[in-house]
């Protein structure tokens, strides 16, 4: 492991790489902490400490704690995540972008375009809802001192608070790109990442706290931190997990040379849709939240953002059963089994005992029917299991969150990534990479 991390400083580009990324997200952390104009953020603080279980303690997560400080990233990525997914659905839907998804580098550069500008439009809508947020909790019983969050609320309280989170969203857009062409890893989900991971120091002195106290006794936070590892260990399983189906390509002659005759396969994985259907279905279920905000007074609102609160059985039921539905969406949209038939036709690949064409699209999607069950339901339990954890054990919301959910799945995801493009650039100038044996060296053959 040292010899690997010695020889990533001595490939210059690689080295390069690294250090750009790592600038770039020390950057996204600083600017977490530059304040919005008018907020008062020691009584926004005092309110969040009261409601930290919530759905914006949730959102809160997402945005690296920045939202719970009213600062100019305190929207975060969401936006152009909720852009991003919305593209997606389009693509699905409509002819004008599946024809984009379809014309190679052109394409994806006008839906990169667009997914920007649907990030703007939708930082606006979200920004105002944020202003309005704010304001409404000056009459909140949240904040113990009984201060003002926003002493002095209005339009133009509202208008450089839409201005200053919509250029804050746009900014992290942007070094999300910078990440991904001149950095390593994908630079949106390591802002994520990074915003994840800062949390967890605070949430370990949390519990150290609990154990010097006497809040809970050592037996207990052993057996705590036995779950933990646990459930890491089943997330890295679920993520790495993979169904493999044999493929072998007819031998050609062509002139004097025999081309062909190779065994393949193609690997069917688990959790195909990784991380996505959880962030769709909270993206979804951000929607009742954020359009509460927009009428405060209204006693059906009211019952709406008490229906979808995040202690609510009915929310975590529809949480898990989108969840379940999302990875089957996502997954019909990432993998189609007929492409990949088509593709094993034309160059004389074929499933022996199967006959090519229609019966090989067939046996593929029935076998990736039958993985992403299993997958689908464990996400769903994986996403749910940090808010049992919270009431079972009394453990705090910043500690429960890495039992599961996003948070986890996000941290072991982007890793696992990120360690594999790093073992790429290794491998590539023959350097031995981080790992001699298991599974994630053998990720690279895919």
């Amino acid at each position: 492991m040292m010899g690997s991390l010695r020889s990533i400083f001595k490939i210059p580009d690689l080295k390069r790489r690294i250090i750009f990324t790592a600038l770039i997200l020390v950057a996204y952390r600083v600017g977490g902490h530059v304040p919005i104009p008018g907020v008062n953020a020691s009584a926004l603080l005092e309110f969040f400490q009261q409601t930290a279980s919530g759905l914006l303690g949730l959102y809160d997560l997402f945005a690296g704690g920045a939202f719970s400080r009213a600062t100019v990233f305190a929207l975060g990525i969401m936006p152009y995540i909720s852009a991003s997914i919305i593209i997606q659905l389009l693509g699905a839907v409509v002819p004008y972008f599946q024809k984009l998804q379809k014309e190679g580098e052109q394409g994806r550069k006008k839906i990169t375009q667009l997914t920007r500008y649907g990030t703007v439009a939708i930082s606006v809508m979200q920004a105002f809802g944020v202003s309005i947020f704010l304001e409404s909790l000056n009459n909140s019983t949240g904040v113990p001192s009984g201060e003002l969050i926003v002493p002095d609320p209005g339009f133009a309280f509202r208008f450089t608070t839409m201005l200053a989170l919509t250029a804050g969203t746009v900014l992290i857009m942007w070094f999300g790109e910078l990440i991904t062409e001149r950095g390593i890893g994908n630079g949106i989900s390591l802002i994520i990442f990074i915003g994840i991971v800062a949390r967890f120091p605070n949430s370990i002195f949390d519990e150290l706290q609990q154990v010097i106290h006497g809040n809970r006794s050592l037996l207990v936070e052993v057996i705590l931190w036995g779950v933990f590892v646990f459930t890491v260990a089943a997330t890295v399983l679920l993520t790495q997990g993979m169904r493999r189906i044999p493929v072998q390509y007819a031998k050609r002659v062509v002139g004097r040379k025999i081309y062909g005759g190779q065994s393949t396969h193609i690997p069917l994985r688990v959790n195909t849709a990784g991380v996505m259907p959880i962030i769709f279905a909270q993206s979804i279920l951000f929607v009742p939240q954020t359009i509460v905000q927009f009428f405060p007074n209204s006693d059906f609102m009211q019952s709406m953002n008490m229906l979808f609160s995040y202690d609510s059985s009915f929310y975590w039921l529809v949480y898990g059963v989108m969840i379940v539905f999302f990875t089957y969406f996502y997954t019909a949209i990432a993998f189609n089994p007929v492409d990949v038939a088509d593709n094993m036709k034309k160059y004389g690949g074929f499933i022996p005992g199967v006959r090519p064409g229609k019966k090989t699209s067939d046996y593929i999607d029935h076998i990736l029917t039958r993985i992403t069950l299993p997958g689908s339901v464990f996400l769903a339990l994986i996403a749910i299991f940090p808010s049992f954890i919270a009431k079972a054990a009394n453990v705090s919301y910043n500690f429960a969150s890495f039992y599961g959910g996003t948070s986890l799945l996000i941290v072991v995801g982007v890793a696992l990534d990120t360690l594999q493009q790093i073992e790429s650039h290794l491998l590539m100038r023959h350097y031995d990479g981080f790992l001699k044996s298991g599974k994630i060296r053998g990720r690279r053959r895919f």
